[in-house]
């Protein structure tokens, strides 16, 4: 920029050494020319735009004309005097002043992301999860964040709860139990299987299989189930139906571990929905496909399947994930799959090819 000042003024100087060996007549008439040509710029633009060199040289100048003729230019004195207003503040302005760095585009998804998934979450707690995971962040940001969002504060953020997260809620303290029966396929003799599902991650526990499923057996599998669940018996209510299977003692040894029992109402399967699709899905995908010849083959069966069914088969109420998956998702791109055959080929699980 200095160059290009440098070079206005040599070519106005070289302008002028020019003017001396020209006649006054010439010169008059150059001016009457250019003083049209203003006047015919002025009619197609009204503010003509000049860069800091222009400026520069039209100010020094500007000093020299009679003041009748300052009226006529491009520029006023308070143009003038505010080019030299911008200059003043151009110097005094530094480039690399400090302040409030920008927030990170990251950081505010995690903040609207914490705030739409933890309606009970206020400016500090999301402003802790997020120095957990490594973001320095005040609550003021937070707070400024989720105003830019149109997201209200904690206490009236919580107060409305979608039905869909308050049944997930409620599932996750929840157990659901029935019975099933299948028939051998040459003594004909009906074996009932105990079940009990935890409604939140759909994991299911066979308990047992019997011919005479009587109120002390049930209990006893009742107490074989707290043994089982120990450290994880966080739930707090078990849905069952109105079977004499059930008696007193059964509900007594779960009310002792701070289990509620919940009963369905009579003839309304559907108020156990959770255990009655397991009950269709185990006949679809194994007891209507296989022939059971005792109850130590069903026995082995059933662990075999609900191995299957608990680690490796996808549930759609779990974005098709497994209760309990014991192996590790596959990346995207994935070419080499392993197939394997589960009861002599009657379910495939697939996983990734060790390399």
């Amino acid at each position: 920029m200095a160059l290009r000042l440098l070079y206005l003024i040599l070519v106005r100087l070289g302008g002028w050494l020019a003017l001396l060996g020209r006649s006054s007549a010439a010169k008059d008439v150059e001016l009457l020319v250019l003083r049209h040509e203003v006047t015919v710029l002025r009619r197609g633009m009204r503010r003509p735009r000049l860069d800091w060199a222009d400026r520069a040289v039209l100010a020094a100048l500007v000093r020299q004309l009679p003041v009748w003729l300052r009226e006529h230019r491009l520029m006023s004195p308070g143009t003038v005097l505010r080019w030299h207003r911008r200059l003043v503040a151009k110097k005094w302005t530094y480039p690399n002043r400090t302040g409030r760095p920008r927030i990170d585009e990251t950081v505010v998804a995690l903040i609207e992301r914490m705030a739409r998934e933890n309606s009970g979450w206020g400016y500090r707690r999301i402003q802790g999860e997020l120095f957990k995971l490594g973001h320095r962040t005040s609550a003021s940001t937070v707070r400024r964040v989720l105003k830019r969002l149109r997201i209200p504060p904690s206490p009236i953020r919580n107060s409305d709860m979608s039905w869909r997260r308050f049944l997930r809620a409620q599932a996750a303290s929840m157990l659901a139990c029935d019975f099933f029966h299948v028939d051998c396929v040459v003594t004909l003799k009906r074996v009932y299987v105990f079940f009990v599902m935890e409604v939140g991650t759909r994991y299911v526990h066979i308990l047992g299989t019997t011919s005479n499923p009587d109120g002390p057996w049930t209990t006893q599998q009742a107490r074989s189930l707290l043994m089982t669940l120990d450290d994880r018996a966080n739930f707090r209510f078990l849905v069952r139906d109105r079977a004499g299977q059930f008696a007193a003692s059964f509900d007594a040894v779960l009310a002792d571990a701070g289990i509620d029992i919940v009963k369905i109402p009579p003839r309304c399967p559907r108020a156990n929905c959770y255990a009655e699709r397991f009950v269709g899905t185990v006949r679809r995908e194994l007891t209507d496909r296989l022939l059971i010849i005792n109850e130590h083959h069903l026995t082995s069966v059933l662990n075999r399947y609900v191995s299957h069914y608990n680690h490796r088969r996808p549930h759609r109420a779990r974005n098709h994930a497994p209760p309990l998956p014991d192996y590790p998702i596959a990346g995207p791109g994935c070419r080499s799959v392993r197939r394997r055959r589960v009861l002599g080929g009657l379910i495939n699980e697939y996983e990734p090819a060790a390399a």
